[in-house]
């Protein structure tokens, strides 16, 4: 989700709600204006709303950096459990991260994901579902980008 919502800053594709319009500026390209109703990191300004603009992003990194381990200890530890039972040595981490089945497991799991992005992009260009806002209007021409 951390690579599509970036990709999606420069990235377009014509005709999915999902994209931005691909000839013009929108609203989230505009600068924060502080005011009295803007979340408090745009008041306070700095630093502080440099990471508060990219905290989206961040928060995406973070939760796959710690699906990833979570992912990887609980294999690492299954592994070792198989490893007893067969009367072999447990693997530590470091030789764990060779091993062909974690990776097998891993790019499973991101396929998936990519597969999911993809299908709400594409299909969002011909298919609508009415009264959502992942969708474009039932009426909206398919060539139509954004929302």
């Amino acid at each position: 989700m951390m690579l599509y919502v970036l990709l999606t800053i420069k990235l377009r594709q014509i005709g999915s709600a999902e994209s931005k319009k691909i000839d013009q500026e929108e609203e989230v390209d505009r600068e924060p204006v502080a005011s009295t109703n803007a979340p408090w990191a745009v008041r306070r300004g700095g630093w502080i709303l440099k990471l508060y603009s990219n905290s989206l992003s961040i928060a995406f990194i973070i939760l796959f950096l710690l699906s990833w381990y979570l992912h990887f200890y609980g294999s690492w530890q299954d592994h070792n459990i198989e490893q007893a039972l067969k009367g072999k040595p447990a693997d530590t981490m470091v030789a764990y991260l060779g091993q062909i089945t974690f990776w097998f497991e891993t790019f499973q799991n991101w396929q998936s994901e990519f597969l999911s992005v993809a299908a709400i992009v594409i299909l969002t260009i011909f298919l609508r579902q009415k009264g959502s806002p992942e969708s474009k209007p039932v009426d909206a021409p398919h060539l139509e980008t954004g929302k």
